[in-house]
């Protein structure tokens, strides 16, 4: 499992193409949870490129299917907040290692902030939901990184759960998106680590600001 830590991702090229941030509240085809706007408007933006691929992302879904967006960006100072939020948690549990053990422990489930994809307005947070908007089980909640049921492919996920997640890993794919193995709701286009699993010359987005 190659994790965000791991120094190829962190050597990989930025190549910035400029793309604005754009706030799917405004498209129309993409439905946006509200839970995450206590942390400021960027949970609703994500790059241009990326709203459009996650459109059609949708179109590939089974009738009756949709994606219910979480979240998108996020500021340096917010992602840098979390991470060390989780490191602080790991101390506190699991006592006596040293930094870069916490360092690439954290990473299993929050990003380092200078290589994280929600940074650079690449990743969503999102889940599956129905046409009334009714979000749908896929065996955890999102961000409920607890145990490793977590996990893209958790064996102990089976049933109606694992099919939905399966439909929206195929959309997801299909559409040029990555997963972070684990956390099944994490996908992202364009960033750091999309170009290490992709074998992409360069990520094409850096880190971004709103407008």
């Amino acid at each position: 499992m190659l994790l965000l830590s791991d120094p190829s991702v962190g050597r990989t090229p930025i190549r910035e193409c400029g793309e604005p941030l754009v706030d799917l509240r405004t498209v129309p085809a993409l439905r946006v949870d509200p839970r995450m706007a206590p942390t400021g408007p960027g949970y609703a933006h994500l790059r241009l490129g990326v709203v459009d691929r996650l459109v059609t992302a949708q179109t590939y879904l089974p009738p009756g299917l949709y994606f219910l967006v979480i979240e998108g960006f996020r500021p340096v100072a917010l992602q840098k907040k979390y991470f060390d939020a989780h490191k602080d948690r790991l101390r506190a549990a699991e006592p006596g290692h040293d930094e870069d053990w916490y360092h690439v422990r954290a990473s299993r489930y929050i990003s380092p902030p200078d290589v994280a994809p929600h940074v650079a307005g690449a990743a969503v947070d999102l889940t599956l939901c129905d046409v009334d908007g009714a979000e749908l089980w896929l065996g955890t909640e999102v961000n409920d990184t607890d145990t490793e049921h977590c996990h893209t492919a958790s064996p102990s996920v089976t049933g109606e759960a694992a099919d939905r997640r399966r439909m929206l890993s195929d959309a997801l794919t299909s559409a040029g998106f990555v997963n972070y193995p684990t956390e099944w709701w994490h996908w992202s286009h364009g960033d750091r680590y999309w170009a290490r699993v992709t074998d992409a010359e360069a990520a094409r987005y850096g880190p971004a600001e709103l407008p």
